[in-house]
């Protein structure tokens, strides 16, 4: 029994020994693509910067400090970096407004489609994903011609005499909002239309027939079945908002800045790599606590409901 037990445990690690060696191509890809340049941007984070871009090896804490904190020129003392918490801020507010309104727009249209006969859901899905045909800065463009002061929106609204001047939406946080909501509203509408698509419509009859109002029904029912759907779409569209950059940059002229903005500044005009790198990386932290919220979202959906 004991050389039985032996050459069992000699298999196994054979095979994990095996396992290890079919994976270590992907694995090194994965290093030295991933893994090695986040390497680099911790590393950058610690060092100071140079005289025109690039960082001088010695070690410092200082871009890390001026994340959210400023050094007075004078004497040196601390103080709350207001620019960056204001971008903090506005990068967070919009990106958990574009999430909220992308939900509100894209519940009623996966319902839609997962409602639809099955012959037609495959057009209707199509239809969807057309936008992402096309690139995201044409996109951008696109709906910047429709909010401009001169745009398809202002026109419409002169015409039919409810407004006197043009509105000024282009350059202004509304229209950040309204340009993200354009570009990732499909990533909201996939996922619950997957989850709406497993959904047992039986249940909402069984609702009605037990004289459940529509918002009884909605509440009780079908938002705790697509659950899932909903925590991924979230994630799908608040993830890539706060990382923005083209959006921002267009729609917002350059004056209303996001995390992705501040960033490329200090990569660029600021020529401050380390602080560049400090926010990249505060950036990705907060990236990996909502992938972390999602994951554990997730998970209850998945064991609440089989």
């Amino acid at each position: 029994m004991a050389s039985a037990a032996e050459t069992a445990r000699k298999a196994e690690r054979d095979d994990i020994r095996k396992r290890w060696l079919l994976s270590a191509p992907a694995l090194l890809i994965i290093f030295f693509a991933a893994a090695g340049p986040l390497g680099i941007v911790i590393v950058y984070s610690f060092l100071e910067p140079g005289s025109y871009g690039d960082v001088r090896w010695s070690f410092s804490t200082d871009a890390w400090v001026s994340v959210v904190l400023q050094r007075d020129i004078f004497d040196e003392t601390l103080s709350i970096a207001d620019a960056h918490v204001a971008i903090f801020w506005r990068s967070v507010t919009l990106s958990l407004a574009t999430t909220v309104f992308a939900f509100i727009f894209g519940f009623p249209t996966a319902y839609f489609i997962a409602t639809r006969p099955e012959r037609t859901r495959a057009l209707w899905l199509f239809l969807i994903t057309i936008p992402f045909w096309t690139n995201l800065l044409i996109r951008t463009f696109a709906i910047q011609e429709v909010i401009r002061n001169e745009g398809l929106f202002n026109i419409v609204l002169l015409k039919l005499g409810l407004i006197s001047t043009p509105i000024q939406i282009i350059y202004t946080d509304t229209a950040i909002m309204i340009g993200m909501i354009y570009v990732y509203l499909p990533l909201m509408v996939l996922p619950l239309y997957a989850s709406m698509e497993k959904l047992d419509f039986r249940l909402v009859e069984a609702g009605y027939d037990l004289y459940a109002t529509r918002f009884q029904v909605l509440r009780r029912i079908i938002l705790p079945m697509v659950k899932p759907g909903i925590v991924a779409g979230s994630i799908l569209v608040f993830i890539p908002s706060l990382g923005a950059y083209v959006t921002p940059r267009i729609l917002g002229g350059g004056r209303n800045l996001m995390l992705g903005n501040l960033i490329e500044l200090q990569f660029g005009q600021g020529r401050n790599w380390p602080l560049g790198a400090s926010l990249s990386i505060t950036l990705l932290i907060i990236v990996l606590a909502a992938l972390l919220i999602y994951i554990r979202y997730a998970g209850t959906g998945a064991r609440n409901h089989g």
